[in-house]
């Protein structure tokens, strides 16, 4: 393990990295943790990569564990990067997507919690709690079932019943709460202390960043260290987008690439207080968003903690903010299977945003754009209606096709 020590985001207080760290004690900021990247380089090489399997746990030189052997796993694979169908309705065509509805769980969210539960049996914590939507609770029960741990999940009422029932049969313990995920939030801070919880929220301790800065690394070797110009990331807490952006930063300081991809965040026009600060050119998300709704559950978080490093990302990579409506998320999700890909509300609101970026004209309509499929589609066909004329029922011994009448073509 390389890492040394965790650095406040904030206000720049160091803390040492073999104590269970959340947030900075004195500002209240989002912990980064500092790898010594110049010892690593001297023991892994991109050379060297190449010789190893192609699995998620391939950089463990730069993840804060300290031996492979505390790794907690569920088999891990690289997820694949692919090239949108050039049939797709897009003026850009150097389009690729990277599905991570291919790792454990069906969501990017199990690399964070790969990461932070490892570490944290490490460092002898055996009860853990977490405010999500859905999938973050999933991953975090999943893993710690494998690590021995006890989980307590916290989760909108309204949360998808596939994903409560997953939580639940891999051992967590699951509570749903009258209101939003902001909401839930505030019973895990309220009684952490009472019963002994470490707080795993978004944001809130520095170990589920250091699974998504893996993002980075990956992406990085996938496109033979020449990442691309533009990564397009749905976006409701915003570890993700952060983690991609400290791994980014990573690289370039070990001079395994040049630069650093253009970041697209896309949030949902029901709750898009990331887009609002943005437009607005603000450092920081001042109010929560009102009234937020939207059929992608990952994308309503109405006030991300510290968004200050969400914006902070967007804008030094000379990135920007974007928001889709609903129904673009919908009729992209549908768009997407008919292609054979199985995406998320959330990633689907990639596709939906290729329009908006277009007319902003930030973006090189010749250059590569990765649009990063954060989840798989199979738990959520709930938000996908279906008509009772579009799944005739046949009588014994009728023929199909005249059955469907008017459907023939």
């Amino acid at each position: 393990m390389f890492t040394n020590a965790a650095k406040c985001s904030k206000c720049g207080e160091i803390y040492p990295s073999n104590k269970i760290l959340t947030v900075c004690t004195k500002c209240g900021g989002a912990l980064l943790l500092q790898c010594n990247l110049a010892l690593a380089a001297e023991t892994i090489s991109k050379k060297a990569l190449k010789k190893r399997e192609n699995t998620f746990w391939k950089f463990i030189e730069f993840l804060p564990l300290s031996s492979p052997e505390s790794i907690i796993s569920l088999c891990e694979p690289y997820t694949p990067v692919f090239r949108l169908p050039n049939s797709c309705d897009t003026t850009f065509k150097n389009v690729y997507l990277k599905d991570d509805g291919r790792l454990p769980t069906g969501t990017f969210k199990a690399r964070g919690m790969a990461v932070a539960v490892s570490r944290l049996k490490e460092l002898g914590v055996k009860r853990v709690a977490v405010p999500s939507a859905g999938n973050a609770a999933a991953a975090l029960a999943a893993y710690g079932a494998k690590a021995g741990m006890e989980v307590y999940a916290f989760m909108p009422k309204d949360a998808s019943e596939n994903i409560v029932k997953e939580c639940i049969y891999t051992g967590a313990k699951v509570y749903l709460v009258d209101g939003l995920i902001n909401d839930a939030a505030e019973v895990v801070k309220r009684f952490k202390e009472k019963y002994g919880w470490f707080d795993a929220s978004t944001n809130k301790q520095p170990y589920r960043f250091e699974g998504y800065k893996v993002m980075a690394f990956e992406i990085a070797e996938q496109f033979n260290w020449d990442p691309p110009d533009t990564i397009v990331f749905p976006t409701g807490g915003g570890e993700g987008i952060i983690g991609l952006w400290k791994g980014f930063k990573e690289l370039i300081e070990l001079e395994w690439t040049d630069k650093i991809p253009r970041f697209v965040v896309v949030q949902s026009s029901g709750c898009a207080p990331i887009v609002e600060a943005y437009e607005k050119n603000e450092t920081e998300i001042k109010e929560a968003w009102k009234t937020a709704q939207t059929v992608a559950s990952g994308l309503r978080v109405p006030k991300p903690y510290a968004g200050y490093l969400i914006l902070r990302a967007i804008r030094e990579t000379n990135g920007m903010a974007v928001a889709v409506d609903d129904k673009e998320i919908i009729s992209s999700m549908k768009d997407f299977l008919r292609m054979g890909i199985y995406a998320c509300p959330e990633a689907s609101s990639t596709l939906s945003s290729l329009s908006k970026i277009e007319n902003a004209g930030i973006v090189d309509p010749h250059g590569k754009i990765l649009l990063y499929l954060t989840g798989n589609a199979m738990k959520y066909f709930d938000v996908l209606a279906l008509k009772s004329e579009e799944t005739p029922v046949l009588k014994k011994g009728a023929d199909p096709l005249l059955t469907m009448g008017a459907r023939i073509t």
